[in-house]
């Protein structure tokens, strides 16, 4: 992952968690936005090589090539920068809208593209995810946390199906956010299971299956062959 001013400018309100403050603003320089984002990056080298537990800041501010008092400047703590590091990976797993990567309206295909490339992205940021999980079972504000930005997955992908149901090839009886919340579940545990717990699944093999399931779930009609 490669921070920059411009993609730390997009998580102003990345907020620490175990009852963090209002976060702090960004820093208003060029300077301070490159310095932030080495401390990003540097942390999730550390987190990923150390877990979360054993990360220690001053590892951190070593990796980034930046002197340790430096690191309150930016952060409070170290709950704090793992959230900026959560902030920036899932950034980068929001895709944008499938319609236009695929150039078409084939929703069955819109599904299949959307479906691999969360699962590329996933395989991209496997050890994080890992890490992911592990502190979401030591941290209940943490969960709370991640629950809340695991909405967008949900809400992007509730949207498309809501255009589909209105395009009239997803079914009108289908409530939009059970359905993307339940299908997007699915999607994020068939990536933690390959990724994380090493089933042995091909991508392309995967990316059929849970295209297939999407698509008879959401009742999607097909032309005939």
């Amino acid at each position: 992952m490669s921070s920059s001013p411009e993609s730390a400018a997009r998580h102003r309100r990345s907020a620490g968690f175990s009852g963090s403050a209002t976060p702090r603003d960004l820093p208003t320089t060029p300077r301070g936005l490159r310095t932030r984002a080495k401390l990003v990056d540097a942390a999730r080298v550390v987190f990923e090589r150390d877990g979360f537990l054993d990360a220690r800041l001053v590892d951190i501010t070593s990796e980034a090539g930046i002197s340790a008092g430096s690191f309150y400047t930016y952060f409070d703590s170290k709950e704090e920068i793992f959230s900026a590091v959560l902030a920036e990976v899932e950034q980068e797993m929001l895709h944008p809208d499938v319609r236009a990567v695929t150039g078409g309206d084939d929703p069955v295909e819109m599904i299949r593209q959307a479906n691999r490339a969360y699962l590329e992205s996933y395989e991209r940021f496997a050890n994080f995810m890992r890490l992911l999980e592990q502190v979401a079972s030591i941290d209940e504000d943490f969960r709370e946390l991640r629950r809340k930005r695991g909405e967008s997955f949900v809400r992007r992908n509730a949207k498309s199906i809501r255009q589909m149901q209105q395009d009239g090839v997803a079914g009108a009886d289908i409530d939009p956010m059970m359905a993307a919340s339940f299908l997007s579940g699915m999607v994020a545990r068939a990536a933690y299971s390959r990724f994380v717990l090493g089933e042995n699944w091909t991508i392309e093999d995967m990316v059929d299956s849970l295209t297939e399931l999407w698509a008879n779930a959401l009742k999607i009609s097909r032309p005939a062959s």
